[in-house]
């Protein structure tokens, strides 16, 4: 399928099936997101879900961090956007992001915030208008996980402390346990 003809929509919780499909292992994930107030926007071909991101205006688990993100009044994360494998270099997940962010400006959010750990993933993310607020490292020894962040080059101090702040980081700097949480 080709970025011209993608369709993004948001998928509703009564018609989630394809979702729940294309999710794979996670699929069973999908009813208890929408329970919690998650909503999911998916690149559709037909019938099928190719591309798929969830977006929340409460707290979410970052798993690869062992944190939550919790946005502020107004704002929402942006999080798990996956395009299926025979769909990827197509455009499918910058075409995801752009129906994403168009549809929380018409809704009135005032900041949308998202992370990638891959260069082809934040070359979109600039594309939509995203720009790095920081960087952050996770080392796991011994069922402890460290998380270091620092500044992204040129970031606003504003949005350097907030993205902190929405992730419960008081300091550079973050120890605790390595927890796995379904989410």
């Amino acid at each position: 399928m080709s970025v011209q003809r993608a369709r993004v929509v948001e998928i509703q919780p009564g018609h989630a099936t394809a979702l729940v499909a294309a999710m794979g292992s996670e699929g069973n994930r999908v009813q208890a997101r929408f329970a919690r107030g998650c909503r999911c926007f998916g690149v559709v071909d037909g019938e099928d879900v190719i591309a798929y991101g969830w977006l929340s205006t409460r707290s979410e688990w970052i798993g690869e961090l062992s944190l939550e993100f919790t946005p502020d009044e107004g704002e929402a994360y942006i999080w798990n956007c996956f395009t299926l494998a025979p769909h990827r270099r197509l455009g499918m997940y910058r075409a995801l992001l752009h129906a994403i962010v168009a549809r929380a400006r018409d809704e009135g959010m005032s900041r949308l915030w998202i992370g990638s750990i891959d260069d082809p993933a934040e070359k979109a993310d600039a594309d939509v208008g995203f720009a790095p607020v920081l960087h952050l490292t996770v080392t796991a020894v011994a069922g402890l996980r460290l998380v270091r962040a620092r500044p992204a080059p040129g970031a606003h101090v504003g949005l350097v402390e907030a993205a902190r702040e929405r992730m419960g980081l008081r300091s550079w700097r973050a120890l605790g346990p390595a927890r796995h949480r379904i989410h």
